[in-house]
């Protein structure tokens, strides 16, 4: 992967289609969630399959970053945008068929190409925009997590629009393949590229808190994808507004997400921005699940801005962090890779916990442990060094 790329006349053209990507990376994980009451109705899908509906994402999106080198080495970065984003569409399109197996399949398909496009987009900013890194990191962070909102609010009102859960789980891969389309002239910007020497990485430390940090922060989003409409809906609210109280938090994501990638990228070091956000995440969580109805509205706002301030400030991180390209690349794979495998078990364990207390007071402790966990692991990313894993 060459570096230093200069973007010139269309520069502005690639970063729309950056971001029309970009959206189409959360609609699949975040549609579920207020749909999950429904599904388990009409299909019989018992809790454990529930648990395991919203776990097999996860574990498909660290499956896939694993597999990005070599995706990396044969297709070349952009061409595996391309790949990922025509996954997406065609796993959720399956979806559609309306029986469990084709659900999970499709589920999986689409994750999978999630986790392609995952990898690859920091090491384009990386490359297509040397000198804006952080900007740019921010707002296709924040991009994504409009789509996630988008998916989240939409999916109960589609649902009873097109009356049935199998057709407004499919419906999103038409913006799905219409990114593609969008990036098809980019695909062929560049033919296959050396990967980086990953094994350099698998021995670096501070390659390792990176990863830390993005697999704690990320299982927090995939818990709140999964499982607040049900937390939600166990605190009164019909799965209406259940799925609009996510969709909030999910909003929320977005300038949570711009604002801390864009002034973590120009801060010294990222170790204040790694304590503060995290903490504003478990205590805004707590007081979305266990306090007053009347603080649901700002706590809620609040949970939103935490967690995409968290997702945004991982990416920055392995954009920091990270050398040149080719090593953001490498360092995106790893963080990512390893990290969703072990964002795997959030979900997985919040769910159980729920399951066996009859209860979302154990759950609840968990998420906040899983704060507290970030802040302890990524304080050492945040100091101002770097990796190389290419030369």
């Amino acid at each position: 992967m060459t570096t230093g790329r200069r973007v010139g006349v269309g520069g502005f053209v690639l970063g729309l289609a950056m971001m029309l990507v970009a959206f189409n990376l959360r609609p699949a994980l975040s549609t579920v969630g207020p749909l999950l009451g429904l599904i388990r109705e009409t299909t019989g899908l018992t809790a454990g399959g529930a648990a395991t509906l919203t776990t097999l994402p996860v574990l498909c999106l660290g499956l896939a970053c694993a597999l990005a080198a070599p995706v990396i080495r044969r297709l070349g970065p952009d061409l595996g945008v391309l790949t990922g984003t025509l996954l997406v569409a065609i796993g959720l399109a399956l979806r559609g068929f309306g029986t469990l197996p084709f659900l999970f399949l499709g589920t999986a398909i689409a994750a999978t190409g999630i986790g392609f496009a995952n990898v690859l987009l920091p090491a384009l900013v990386k490359r297509d925009f040397p000198n804006s890194g952080g900007s740019m990191t921010g707002l296709y962070t924040m991009t994504l997590c409009l789509g996630a909102a988008a998916g989240a609010g939409a999916a109960v009102p589609v649902e009873r629009a097109l009356d049935g859960w199998p057709a407004a789980l499919a419906v999103w891969s038409i913006p799905a393949m219409l990114a593609a389309i969008a990036w098809w002239p980019y695909a062929r910007r560049s033919g296959p590229a050396k990967p980086p020497q990953v094994g350099r990485l698998l021995r670096n430390p501070l390659a390792w808190r990176v990863t830390a940090f993005m697999g704690l922060q990320s299982s927090l989003a995939y818990i709140l994808f999964g499982w607040l409409p049900l937390l939600l809906q166990g605190r009164g609210l019909d799965p209406l507004h259940a799925g609009l109280y996510a969709s909030l938090v999910t909003l929320c994501q977005a300038p949570g997400a711009l604002i801390t990638a864009t002034l973590a990228a120009r801060a010294r070091d990222q170790r204040g921005w790694i304590v503060g956000i995290p903490g504003i995440t478990g205590l805004a969580f707590l007081v979305l699940a266990f306090g007053a109805d009347g603080l649901r509205i700002p706590a809620a706002c609040l949970l939103g801005f935490g967690v995409g301030g968290c997702f945004g400030l991982a990416l920055t991180l392995i954009v920091l962090r990270a050398a040149d390209a080719g090593t953001a690349a490498g360092l995106s794979a790893m963080a990512q890779g390893i990290g969703y495998l072990f964002a795997a078990l959030g979900p997985l364990a919040f769910g159980l916990a729920h399951e066996a207390t009859d209860d979302w007071g154990v759950a609840g402790l968990l998420f906040f442990g899983i704060c507290v966990s970030a802040i302890l692991a990524g304080l050492p990313a945040g100091r101002a060094k770097t990796v190389s894993a290419t030369g």
